[in-house]
């Protein structure tokens, strides 16, 4: 049986050795990134701005693990290009697209990793780190619902398989 590939790291590669190659996204592409994403699609511009300032964008290859099942979960990350797979004890159970939120849960209650995440294909994704999380949920209300309303509707989901 082979080994599952290692969750990623904050520290991403750069795809050239100049770290500030023309290639990277500019502020201004970042802001127009995450316009483009339902999760944010009710925030203002000034919100859209601090979530921008609280995070980090960046790719990850088609197989690479995002959140480890089990793991302490240090970030949470917002799905912006591209797919990825939800399994929980080896299971598939969810398939995710750009909008989809994962890791949030463990910096809501400091747990570990319920699920592992795995990117099915190129995928870009908005991280950003507990302390910052905490953060942009005071200062960003219009997110705050949102994300309340994502884990919400996963609590519903989970009480339609279990009970029908």
């Amino acid at each position: 049986m082979g080994r599952s590939p290692r969750p990623i790291r904050l520290v991403v590669e750069a795809a050239s050795e100049d770290p500030y190659d023309a290639a990277m996204p500019t502020k201004q592409d970042k802001l127009t990134h995450l316009r483009n994403v339902s999760l944010f699609a009710e925030c203002s511009a000034k919100d859209i701005a601090k979530i921008a300032k609280a995070s980090d964008e960046i790719d990850v290859p088609a197989g690479h693990v995002i959140c480890d099942q089990g793991q302490m979960g240090r970030e949470a990350f917002v799905i912006m290009e591209g797919a990825a797979t939800v399994r929980r004890n080896g299971k598939k159970v969810a398939t995710l697209g750009v909008g989809a939120v994962v890791g949030e849960l463990s910096l809501l209650d400091r747990g570990p990793r319920t699920a592992t995440v795995t990117a099915d294909t190129d995928v870009t994704l908005l991280v950003i780190d507990s302390r910052h999380f905490a953060g942009v949920l005071q200062d960003v209300p219009t997110l705050a619902g949102k994300i309340m309303a994502v884990l919400a509707g996963r609590i519903r989901d989970f009480d339609r398989t279990i009970y029908g």
